[in-house]
């Protein structure tokens, strides 16, 4: 899980941002503990701390006082948000401009999305030899 050369805490928080989207966590369910994270990655609490602080100013977890810290309502929704917007300028846009390049429009880019996509499994992925070769139907520069 330890990743080089990126802070630890921002791990731990994305560690559990991870827990809440795929709903091992669930909204007003207990997070774990500062502790049992340190524990857990074998690193200084205030380290964990820090983390979970991280999620506490991002509105993902709140602190009920003397029991812990919990989800917050509306939690999930608020990281798949983001999660998609960053999706979006991270992979989307890049694809979009080398689409455009090559003189591939948007619904270019959709087939050839429908056709990767299609029947198979992520284990069986289709090889470049089994994709169909698109014409560009579309020669936008939008």
């Amino acid at each position: 899980m330890i990743e080089e050369g990126k802070p630890l805490f921002v791990q731990i928080a994305e560690q559990v941002e991870d827990s809440i989207v795929d709903g091992s966590i669930a909204e007003e369910a207990q997070a774990p503990s500062t502790n049992e994270l340190a524990a857990f990655f074998r690193i200084n609490p205030a380290t964990a701390a820090k983390g979970v602080n991280m999620l506490v100013d991002k509105g993902v977890l709140y602190k009920r006082r003397g029991i812990g810290m919990f989800v917050s309502p509306g939690a999930r929704d608020l990281l798949l948000s983001e999660r998609r917007n960053v999706f979006a300028l991270r992979y989307v846009q890049p694809l979009l401009a080398e689409a455009r390049k090559i003189g591939l429009g948007p619904d270019d880019v959709a087939d050839l999305i429908r056709v990767s996509a299609g029947p198979t499994t992520p284990t069986t992925l289709p090889t470049p030899t089994t994709l169909p070769t698109l014409e560009p139907s579309d020669r936008r520069t939008s």
